[in-house]
């Protein structure tokens, strides 16, 4: 009986043992996945890109010049002075009337730029002088013409009137078109009768000088005065000298 019992008591501790046991048992922890990873951030837009070009950089005033630019990046694009809103790539013409620095700005998601050419403006040159006044062919036969003078009582052509008649000669072969009268004067002295013949041969003496030097006989008349139309009024050599020539006078 004793021996019984004491196997009851030895089962049961057991039992209870291995009830103990498996209720202090820990249940298996299921494990969880990690997260996946975050979606890699958008990369920041581009920064806006432009350049501007000016062509030519330097003009005179009233000149024009040609702008040209390009962007990339942008959604809007301001040329100042004066253009505003342009294309993202063109070109336009411009007339500043001074130096100016045209500045071209791009404006896009990632920001802003800008770029900038420099137009120089220079003053037109002045005005090329008036041309000078054309003198009259009256004023050119007054400086281009001169008398011959002559000896008392002679009609001979004196190495001065050779000189002053080749100057003569040579204005009349220039200007073919002008034809001239002769005159032959004297001084006071002889009678009025004498000095016409003398005045007549010595505008005959001028006029075939002038004909020796290629001026044509047609263009020059002749004609004598005597004493009657004198330049100086003195009663003395020097008046008279000046009184004893071939004068010329144009014919109209």
């Amino acid at each position: 009986m004793q021996v019984r019992l004491i196997g009851r008591v030895v089962l049961v501790s057991l039992l209870s043992l291995a009830v103990l046991g498996a209720g202090c048992r820990r249940q298996p922890v299921a494990v969880q996945p990690p997260p996946p990873p975050p979606p890699p951030a958008a990369p920041p837009p581009a920064r806006p890109t432009v350049t501007l070009q000016a062509a030519p950089a330097m003009v005179q005033r009233g000149q024009s010049v040609t702008l040209t630019w390009s962007s990339s990046n942008a959604t809007t694009l301001n040329l100042a002075p004066g253009v505003g809103s342009v294309a993202p790539q063109g070109s336009t013409s411009v007339s500043p009337t001074d130096s100016t620095t045209y500045t071209i700005t791009a404006t896009g998601p990632g920001g802003t730029a800008d770029a900038s050419a420099r137009v120089t403006v220079t003053p037109p040159p002045p005005p090329p002088p008036p041309p000078a006044p054309q003198p009259t062919l009256d004023e050119l036969f007054t400086r281009g013409v001169r008398d011959s003078f002559f000896d008392f009582d002679k009609a001979d052509i004196r190495p001065d009137a050779r000189e002053a008649l080749s100057q003569t000669a040579q204005f009349l072969r220039s200007n073919p078109q002008v034809r001239v009268t002769i005159e032959g004067h004297c001084d006071e002295r002889g009678s009025t009768e004498y000095n016409l013949a003398l005045g007549d041969r010595r505008a005959q003496a001028t006029k075939d000088f002038l004909a020796s030097l290629g001026v044509t006989a047609d263009r020059m008349d002749t004609v004598s005065y005597g004493k009657e139309r004198p330049t100086c009024l003195d009663h003395n050599e020097e008046c008279w000298q000046q009184n004893r020539r071939g004068h010329f006078v144009r014919a109209r």
